[in-house]
C-alpha cells in the first residue's frame, strides 16, 4: 500500500489553495480503495484524486511484479482512449478543417458510416453496430482487420443515423482514420504531438512500458488467476488501445476541467461535455456528449469516461462544480466496478472538503458605458436583473427565482450572444431611442423594459392605455 502526498503531522496547510487533503479525507479514500480491491478480488488497483490542477492523493493496493503499484504504474485504459481521440477531432474542427455537422463521407472514403455526421460518431448516435465483425476484436490481433472495411460485419448499420444512442466501437475507429486522413500521419503520432506532450502525459502510450500491470481474469469460484492477452488492435486502436497511469490521467482531468490553449480552448472542452443524446438510464442519470460520458453520482454531475479491455477496467471522472477529478485503474476483467469506486472517491473529497470559493475581486477593466445596462429590467411584469461580468459580458437572472437566466458574450458588432439555458445562441440587442438613450433590451424578440409593462411603444402588442388598476 502507498499513500502519496502525505503531509507531516502538524505541517501547515496553505489557506490559498487547500490542495493537500486532510488526514481524515485521505483515510476515507484509502478505506474505499482498499475495500474495493478486496470485494472485487482485484490483483491490483490504483486510485488518485486531482484538485487545484494537480494530483492531491494517490494510493495503490495489491501487487504488480511483487510491488505495490503507484501513480506511475501503467494500466490499459480502454475507452478512455475515446475521449483523447475526441479532443483531436475537436482540434480539427477549431482549425476549420471539418464541420461537426457534416457527413463523415465528406472527408473520408468510409466503407460504412459515411452518412453519419462527425458529431453523431462522437456521440454514438451514428447507428453503427456496437462491435466489429469476426472474432472478438479486443482479444485478437489487429492484423485480422488490416483495412477499415474489415472491421465491419454483415450488418454494420443497426439504426438510422441520428435516431438514438447506440454505443459503437467501430465508429471511433472511423474517427481515428479521419484524423489520419486530415493530418497525413497516424492518429497516435498526432495525439502524442498535439495532446500528450503539451499536457505532460509522457506515460500514456500505444503499447505498454514498464512498470505496467498485466491483465488478469479471476475465477468466479476460486481465488485463482488467468492471464488475459494484450494484443495490438490495429484499426480498432482509437476505440480502446492506450495505456496510461493515474498521474497522467490526473493531468488529463485537469485539462478536461479548464481546457488548455495549447491543446483545446475551454469553450470547446465545455462543448464536449454538453449532452448530445437522450438519458441512458431509467432514472435519467447518464447521457453522452462528444466523446465524453456524463453521469450523476449523489446528485452531482460528473463527466469523463470509463474504459475496459480484457484484464483491465478504469475510469476518470471530473466535477466542474467541485474542481475535482478522480481516477481508478485496475487489472481485472470488465465486471469490476472501478467506475463506481472512482465516482465515490470524487464525492468523498467533495463532501469532506467542500470547495473554498475564490476571493471576490473587482473587474480589472470596465467599460463604464455598460454600467447603464445593469440593474433591474422587466419582461412584462416579471423582474430580472442584469449584471456586468468580465470581458464586457452580461448576466441576466430572474429576481423572483423563477424565469430564464443566461450569460451573454459580447460581440464585436455591439450585440451579445447567449451562452446557456433557453437563450443559448440567441442575440441580445440594446435598443436605443432617437436621443441615444437606452430604450429596452431585445433578446430573440423578448423585450425587457425598465418598468413593468412600460408605456412607450417598446412592448409588442402595446400596453393598455388605462394603466395599472
Amino acid at each position: 500500500m502507498t499513500d502519496s502526498h502525505e503531509v507531516p503531522a502538524g505541517a501547515p496547510v496553505s489557506d490559498a489553495e487547500f490542495t493537500d487533503l486532510l488526514p481524515a479525507t485521505r483515510r476515507a479514500l484509502l478505506h474505499r480503495l482498499a475495500t474495493g480491491q478486496v470485494e472485487g478480488r482485484t490483483p491490483s488497483l490504483v486510485g488518485a484524486v486531482m484538485r487545484d490542477g494537480r494530483m492531491a492523493w494517490s494510493a495503490g493496493r495489491g501487487a504488480v511484479d511483487g510491488q505495490v503499484p503507484g501513480a506511475d504504474t501503467q494500466y490499459r485504459i480502454g475507452s478512455i482512449t475515446k475521449t483523447l481521440v475526441a479532443v483531436l477531432v475537436m482540434r480539427l474542427r477549431d482549425e476549420g478543417l471539418l464541420d461537426l455537422d457534416e457527413r463523415l463521407g465528406q472527408y473520408l472514403d468510409a466503407p460504412e458510416g459515411g452518412e453519419a455526421t462527425i458529431a453523431q460518431l462522437l456521440s454514438h448516435t451514428s447507428g453503427l453496430a456496437a462491435e466489429t465483425g469476426g472474432p472478438w476484436w479486443e482479444r485478437t490481433d489487429g492484423a485480422l482487420r488490416p483495412e477499415l472495411a474489415d472491421i465491419f460485419g454483415e450488418r454494420p448499420q443497426r439504426h438510422a443515423a441520428g435516431r438514438l444512442h447506440h454505443y459503437s466501437n467501430p465508429g471511433f475507429a472511423l474517427l481515428g482514420a479521419l484524423v489520419e486522413r486530415l493530418r497525413g500521419e497516424s492518429w497516435y503520432e498526432v495525439l502524442c504531438r498535439e495532446v500528450l506532450e503539451p499536457l505532460g502525459m509522457r506515460r500514456t502510450t500505444l503499447a505498454s512500458q514498464a512498470p505496467h500491470a498485466e491483465g488478469w481474469a479471476v475465477h468466479p469460484w476460486a481465488d485463482v488467476l488467468l492471464p488475459e492477452p494484450a494484443v495490438d488492435t490495429g484499426r480498432m486502436a482509437p476505440a480502446g488501445q492506450l495505456w496510461s497511469t493515474a498521474a497522467d490521467l490526473c493531468r488529463f482531468g485537469a485539462f478536461l476541467l479548464n481546457g488548455d490553449d495549447r491543446v483545446l480552448k475551454a469553450a470547446s472542452v465545455a462543448e464536449m461535455r454538453r449532452p448530445q443524446t437522450e438519458p441512458q438510464n431509467p432514472d435519467w442519470s447518464g447521457a453522452y456528449g462528444l466523446g465524453m460520458q456524463l453521469i450523476r453520482r449523489d446528485d452531482r454531475p460528473l463527466f469523463g469516461h470509463a474504459g475496459s479491455m480484457p484484464g483491465f477496467v478504469g475510469a476518470l471522472w471530473v466535477s466542474q462544480e467541485d474542481g475535482i477529478a478522480s481516477v481508478v485503474l485496475s487489472n481485472l476483467q470488465s465486471l469490476f466496478n472501478a467506475p463506481v469506486i472512482a465516482a465515490e472517491l470524487l464525492c468523498t473529497v467533495a463532501e469532506h472538503e467542500p470547495r473554498i470559493p475564490r476571493p471576490w475581486r473587482p473587474l480589472d477593466d470596465v467599460d463604464t458605458a455598460l454600467l447603464e445596462l445593469t440593474g433591474p429590467w422587466y419582461w412584462g411584469a416579471a423582474p430580472f436583473a442584469v449584471r456586468l461580468e468580465a470581458g464586457r459580458g452580461l448576466r441576466l437572472a430572474p429576481l423572483g427565482g423563477v424565469g430564464r437566466g443566461a450569460s451573454f458574450r459580447a460581440e464585436e458588432d455591439g450585440t451579445w450572444t447567449g451562452l446557456d439555458g433557453y437563450y443559448a445562441g440567441e442575440t441580445l440587442t440594446v435598443v436605443r431611442g432617437a436621443d441615444g438613450a437606452v430604450s429596452h433590451l431585445d433578446i430573440g424578440t423578448f423585450v425587457f423594459t425598465r418598468e413593468p409593462y412600460e408605456v412607450g411603444g417598446a412592448v409588442p402588442g402595446g400596453v393598455d392605455t388605462g394603466g395599472w388598476r
